[in-house]
């Protein structure tokens, strides 16, 4: 049986209570809320119950920390193999250092200068 439809009715033709089906009448196609989960299972806050895990961010943290253990692997094999004594031949001065640090000086020289450059290039962009 249906009710007469009144001001406060927001389902006007439609029995007050009964579950309303998505693409009913005074909804969208686009869906509404039904009367409960198709499951049946509700979470304790009163939503349905997700019970499958988020595997994408389980997935990312291994993968993420799979990649942090092998770079530390890299890093540890590079200063183990590369501790002989070089010559380096600054503008002013002759330096004897181990070739670990003349190889890590030159690398955040090198990403410093990179880094500046890339910030100097966005600036350029943003003032055109």
């Amino acid at each position: 049986m249906t009710t007469p439809a009144s001001p406060a009715d927001p389902y006007p033709g439609t029995t007050p209570g009964a579950p309303r089906a998505p693409g009913g009448p005074g909804l969208g196609t686009s869906g509404g809320t039904t009367a409960g989960p198709s499951t049946g299972q509700t979470a304790p806050s009163g939503g349905p119950a997700h019970t499958e895990r988020h595997t994408g961010k389980t997935i990312g943290r291994t993968l993420a920390l799979a990649l942090l253990l092998f770079v530390t692997v890299v890093l540890v094999l590079f200063v183990v193999y590369n501790t002989q004594s070089v010559d380096i031949s600054l503008v002013f001065a002759d330096v004897n250092a181990p070739l670990v640090l003349a190889l890590l000086i030159a690398a955040v020289l090198g990403a410093l200068i990179s880094a500046l450059a890339g910030a100097v290039l966005r600036a350029r962009r943003r003032n055109r």
